[in-house]
């Protein structure tokens, strides 16, 4: 009898990667300095127009600097340790850029940190874009999977969709009321799985 392949659908920025980190610093090149840290919208962030916060989140994802991305806290360790010694393998649903280079970059950052084989797949949506059906998707393909991500309505969205939601927590998303168990980093979500799954 074939074993069941352990899947781990995830959000990369603000979960696997520190984007905001490498953004704010990308940004200062720019010349433009964080005015507001806890701000997950851009243009409050850095007091800017929408418009033109939305064209620089861009211009950013499909940068070069895009593929150098740091991990974020302790997602290096507690990825590898899921993979290399658990067998869990990882799920990217991404909202980075359509893009094909963007895409290229992202894999290879995630491949040098976490190895080559920790993800199966990495699906990249367009910047900013929705992950309903995508994730809908995913969810009729992994039921019951663990989903994490840092983006509140997207916690929610999987929630409804049946999935163990972890919610990872940042300044933007301190005052989450949903039902998505929130957590601060990847020891707890380790600790999560392994106390449920293992």
């Amino acid at each position: 009898m074939q074993r069941k392949e352990k899947i781990i659908l995830t959000d990369i920025d603000g979960v696997v990667l520190d984007w905001e980190f490498a953004f704010t610093q990308w940004m200062e090149t720019q010349g433009h300095d964080l005015q507001n840290k806890n701000s997950y919208y851009i243009d409050k962030a850095f007091d800017l127009s929408s418009g033109k916060a939305g064209r620089l989140v861009h211009t950013f994802n499909e940068s070069a600097a895009i593929g150098f991305l740091p991990p974020l806290r302790d997602a290096q360790y507690y990825i590898k340790k899921l993979h290399e010694k658990y067998q869990y393998r990882f799920i990217a649903i991404t909202s980075l850029s359509l893009n094909p280079y963007a895409k290229k970059l992202r894999v290879k950052n995630l491949n040098k940190l976490f190895g080559s084989n920790a993800f199966k797949k990495v699906i990249c949506l367009g910047c900013g874009a929705p992950k309903d059906e995508a994730l809908t998707k995913a969810a009729a393909e992994y039921p019951g999977s663990v989903w994490i991500e840092d983006k509140m309505v997207n916690a929610d969205l999987g929630v409804s969709l049946g999935l163990d939601t972890l919610l990872m927590s940042h300044g933007h998303n301190i005052d989450y009321e949903g039902k998505a168990k929130t957590v601060r980093n990847w020891e707890e979500i380790h600790r999560h799985i392994k106390w449920i799954y293992q």
